[in-house]
């Protein structure tokens, strides 16, 4: 086994990289479908989503920019080309959703696909004993559950 600079199986680290990068793309579309239903949503929720929207898709900004740096912590290069990430990206696509149902249905999807994607990554970093991967996923998680708890709520669903 050959140990990186910070103390991590290189072997180890590509295979955790790539997964960071398969999250990445999937994040970058999620932040795009936000900004698309921010810029679109319209109804009597305009004014309380379309702020939820925005709180949403800075979040989002914030979490590919700190994927994209673990990537590159862990010795690889983060994917930043729109093709590389509709190539990698499971999330749903939201294209002229303005309608309030169907764009908290598009971001529970989305996080939902997200999730699955992180907790995988958890289970990664958890057997690498990369603790930084470890907790950001732990983070994120503990994050995008409680938002998808809000938005089914206001969906009046359960989760």
């Amino acid at each position: 086994m050959t140990l990186n600079s910070i103390g991590l199986d290189t072997e180890k680290t590509k295979e955790l990289a790539d997964e960071l990068n398969q999250l990445l793309a999937n994040f970058q579309l999620y932040y795009q479908n936000l900004r698309g239903i921010h810029w679109n949503i319209k109804g009597r929720a305009f004014f309380d989503l379309h702020v939820k929207f925005e709180e949403l898709y800075t979040d989002a900004n914030l979490k590919v920019d700190e994927i994209a740096e673990r990537i590159l912590t862990l010795g690889a290069t983060p994917l930043h080309t729109f093709d590389d990430y509709t190539k990698a990206a499971k999330v749903p696509v939201g294209k002229n959703i303005s309608q309030d149902n169907k764009a908290v249905e598009l971001i529970v999807d989305s996080l939902t696909e997200l999730l699955k994607i992180e907790r995988s990554i958890l289970e990664s970093s958890d057997e690498a004993n990369d603790e930084g991967t470890n907790a950001m996923m732990s983070d994120f998680i503990t994050e995008q559950e409680k938002t998808v708890w809000m938005m089914k709520a206001w969906l009046g669903e359960t989760v």
